[in-house]
């Protein structure tokens, strides 16, 4: 990192953690107007406009300069879809953006968080599973997967056979975690018979 480049960040991020978000944007301002073209300053200033000044379409418009720069910018990109992915009104851009993270840049984290994206902004519930299922196959002692997983299957994908099998690893690997507990013991209770077979009918209810 180029020195004034690091004092300025430095600068920056200190004043926005000790409350003063407005000082910390003059400051990457300023020095973005000698060297417009660097991309983790741009990105410090888009971070500081998102989430601590809150003025999140500032923030976008700091990480779209930054793409413009640098169109195949992975932490660039992740940190757009980031903030785009909460909102309805960015799905189309939001999953344009997920679908080229997933081809150039593919990790476990980034499979569970698009799963996040599709169940809950698009309801798309099929492609939310596929991709629970790729971020479990790279990393499976993740319990975070494996919970998230669980509550698709059990409240929107009805797979109750699957649910017992991600709630069974889930408490493995979690022991201590009372929501997987109680999920796993209702669902054993209103869905499956005391030989651990799912029941051909039920009263279950959510």
């Amino acid at each position: 990192m180029k020195e004034p480049e690091y004092e300025a960040v430095s600068k920056a991020k200190r004043q926005a953690e000790s409350g003063n978000p407005e000082g910390a944007v003059k400051t990457l301002e300023s020095y973005l107007e000698t060297d417009p073209h660097n991309i983790n300053a741009r990105m410090q200033l888009a971070k500081t406009l998102v989430y601590d000044s809150k003025n999140v379409d500032a923030g976008i418009f700091q990480m779209d300069i930054a793409l413009d720069i640098e169109p195949d910018n992975v932490e660039v990109m992740k940190a757009l879809v980031t903030v785009l992915a909460k909102h309805k009104k960015n799905n189309k851009r939001a999953s344009e953006l997920y679908e080229k993270l997933v081809r150039i840049s593919p990790d476990a984290d980034l499979y569970n968080a698009y799963a996040i994206f599709l169940r809950i902004q698009k309801t798309d519930f099929k492609r939310s599973g596929e991709f629970y299922e790729k971020a479990i196959s790279l990393n499976p002692k993740k319990p975070e997967y494996h919970q998230n997983y669980s509550v698709l299957l059990l409240n929107d994908l009805k797979d109750y056979e699957k649910a017992k099998a991600e709630l069974e690893v889930l408490m493995r690997l979690d022991p201590g975690n009372a929501s997987a507990k109680k999920n796993y013991d209702l669902l054993m209770k209103k869905k499956f018979d005391s030989n651990g077979n799912l029941k051909k009918k039920s009263l279950f209810r959510r």
